[in-house]
C-alpha cells in the first residue's frame, strides 16, 4: 500500500515515474518499484530532477528474481503499481515473444531484495 504523504510524480507528457517523500525539511525520492533513490533527504527541485532522469526506461530492462528455493530466474517487469509488481519469467527472451506464456511472479510493493537489476 502507497503511504499517505508519498506525492506521485510525472513527467512532461503524463507518465508517473515515482513518488517525493516529505522528510524534514527535505524530500526523498521513490522510484516506480518503490525503492528508495535517495541517501539523504533532497530539495524539491532536486527531487523532481532525480525522478525525471531516471525516467521509466528502467523497467524494460532485464532483472533477476531470487525465488523462495534461492534459485535464481531471469524476468522482466510487466507491471507496477502500489498494489504490488508483476514480472515474467525471461530466460532467452521469452517474455516478449508472440504467443509465449512465460511464468507470471507477483511481488508486493515495494519491491524487496529478491528483484535486483541483471
Amino acid at each position: 500500500m502507497l503511504p499517505a504523504d508519498w506525492i506521485e510524480h510525472r513527467r512532461t507528457d503524463r507518465e508517473p515515474v515515482g513518488w517525493i517523500c516529505p522528510d524534514g525539511e527535505g524530500f526523498r525520492v521513490f522510484d516506480l518499484l518503490g525503492r528508495e533513490r535517495t541517501a539523504e533527504p533532497v530539495d524539491w527541485l532536486d527531487a523532481e530532477e532525480m525522478l525525471d532522469d531516471l525516467g521509466i526506461g528502467y523497467l524494460a530492462d532485464q532483472w533477476i528474481l531470487r525465488l523462495s528455493d534461492g534459485r535464481e530466474r531471469p524476468v522482466r517487469i510487466a507491471e507496477t503499481s502500489p498494489h504490488g509488481i508483476v514480472v515474467l519469467a525471461d530466460e532467452y527472451g521469452a517474455a516478449s515473444a508472440v504467443g509465449a506464456d512465460p511464468d507470471r511472479f507477483e511481488l508486493p510493493f515495494p519491491a524487496t531484495d529478491e528483484l535486483r537489476p541483471r
